[in-house]
């Protein structure tokens, strides 16, 4: 049974050419899901895209979220990546979230919502502290909208505090991220699968 992984990239910066940390964390993390056979869909940057603020699944004219949102349901996976900012989560991964809030609102017969059955992982960077309270973040929030989180969900690396260096400017992933990626990628690959076999009944 194929899976498919939709990996979202919610850093500040527009794509120029040049990958960012949080590039590599996904990178590292689909990596770790190719070698069980999952497919992974092109990375979607969210900050290429006009997505308008809101709280609904269409805010009107010139939205990009409406299409962005389809890419997103079609994989079995999201692979959730966000940069630290002042300790949080980006902004552009907070307004994600709260175009999210319109699952609560548009579940099927049996109270499901779109991401009923579907499950989400986190790939977090940063050069400060603040890892932990991102993924808690995350993890609440895409719970609320429907998201199933696996056992170690989280993938992250942060470095030196007032440091110069990115994740991205580092030779290779660091051993524990590695050993993490891979624990992270078996554990949603096997949630994932059996959720497909077996949806939740609602």
């Amino acid at each position: 049974m194929k899976l498919k992984a939709q990996p979202i990239n919610c850093s500040l910066k527009r794509s120029s050419g040049d990958d960012s940390s949080t590039d590599a964390m996904i990178a590292t993390i689909s990596e770790a899901f190719r070698r069980l056979d999952v497919t992974i869909a092109p990375t979607l940057r969210i900050s290429d895209y006009d997505v308008l603020p809101g709280v609904t699944s269409n805010e009107g004219e010139g939205d990009a979220w409406p299409s962005l949102r389809n890419q997103i349901l079609s994989a079995d996976i999201l692979i959730f990546g966000t940069p630290i900012w002042l300790g949080q989560a980006s902004s552009i991964a907070k307004r994600v979230l709260e175009r999210m809030d319109a699952f609560l609102d548009e579940s099927d017969d049996q109270g499901r919502m779109p991401s009923y059955s579907k499950v989400a992982v986190t790939a977090i960077v940063g050069n400060e502290d603040g890892a932990h309270a991102t993924s808690a973040q995350l993890f609440q929030a895409l719970n609320d909208v429907g998201w199933t989180i696996p056992a170690v969900g989280a993938c992250y690396w942060v470095g030196e505090a007032m440091g110069s260096v990115d994740f991205r400017d580092l030779p290779h992933p660091p051993d524990k991220v590695a050993k993490t990626a891979k624990m992270l990628a078996a554990n949603a690959t096997h949630l994932a699968g059996l959720l497909k076999q077996r949806p939740y009944p609602g």
